[in-house]
């Protein structure tokens, strides 16, 4: 046997490992390396991929990252043709669906982290602010998520009367908000509770109720619901009604 044989026979031997492991715990029991190579293994028969993984993932730093970056950049790494790229590619986006298909048909929202755990996978990793609305129904069901304003809050105006003006076309009942801080620290900016107080007084004014505001980081969030803020700007919208307070 020559070497080439081999190293045939070492990669088979050690692909067919990472499949036992996979029946026998699950996902679960793999690193990010390992699960990164053992989609690799998909679309490449008969070679070591492990390298290839090893790099992929030190260049995107992490699982979630090497699985949502473009393919013209993953065919940048040695080993990952553009067959592999696709693989990858899919892989991604059916996750994305199946969370979107998942809150679709399930009772919303009983708390933040199930909206984080809904949008982390595909706001985490964004290099730009992205301001998302999630509209429900009155028994808090996702009807449509929507991204309706780009760019850094402080600088890319985010419209009320643009998200009002969509919930009242959709015939949604409660909204959240949601959007990212590229930079990972999930603590809101004075822009960002300047924003929050106009979207919620809007949404009272139509009676349509506002669930919370949710900012993600790196691995974390932030939740407006959580902090007592979104009663702290409700009670301000009923004391300004009833003539106490300045608007």
């Amino acid at each position: 046997m020559d070497a080439k044989e081999r190293l045939a026979q070492k990669t088979q031997g050690h692909r067919g490992r990472l499949r036992q492991k996979f029946l026998e715990g699950g996902i679960e029991r793999f690193s990010d390396e390992e699960v990164i190579e053992f989609l690799l293994t998909l679309g490449t028969p008969r070679k070591d991929v492990k390298p290839s993984a090893r790099e992929a993932l030190k260049k995107f730093g992490s699982l979630s990252a090497v699985l949502s970056a473009p393919m013209e950049k993953l065919v940048q790494i040695k080993g990952i043709g553009p067959k592999n790229a696709l693989y990858i590619s899919v892989i991604h986006q059916i996750a994305r669906r199946y969370l979107r298909d998942r809150a679709l048909h399930s009772t919303y929202l009983s708390s933040p982290q199930q909206v984080f755990d809904y949008l982390f996978h595909s706001m985490k990793d964004l290099k730009r602010e992205v301001f998302k609305v999630l509209f429900l129904n009155r028994k808090n069901q996702l009807i449509e998520d929507r991204d309706m304003f780009y760019g850094t809050i402080a600088t890319s105006a985010v419209y009320p009367r643009e998200v009002i003006s969509a919930a009242l076309d959709i015939k949604a009942s409660a909204l959240v908000f949601v959007h990212n801080h590229p930079s990972g620290d999930p603590q809101p900016s004075g822009e960002d509770h300047r924003i929050t107080k106009e979207l919620v007084w809007a949404a009272r004014l139509l009676q349509i109720q506002v669930l919370d505001h949710i900012i993600i980081g790196n691995g974390t969030y932030f939740s407006y619901a959580d902090q007592g803020l979104l009663r702290r700007f409700e009670a301000d919208f009923e004391n300004v009604k009833q003539g106490l307070l300045r608007p």
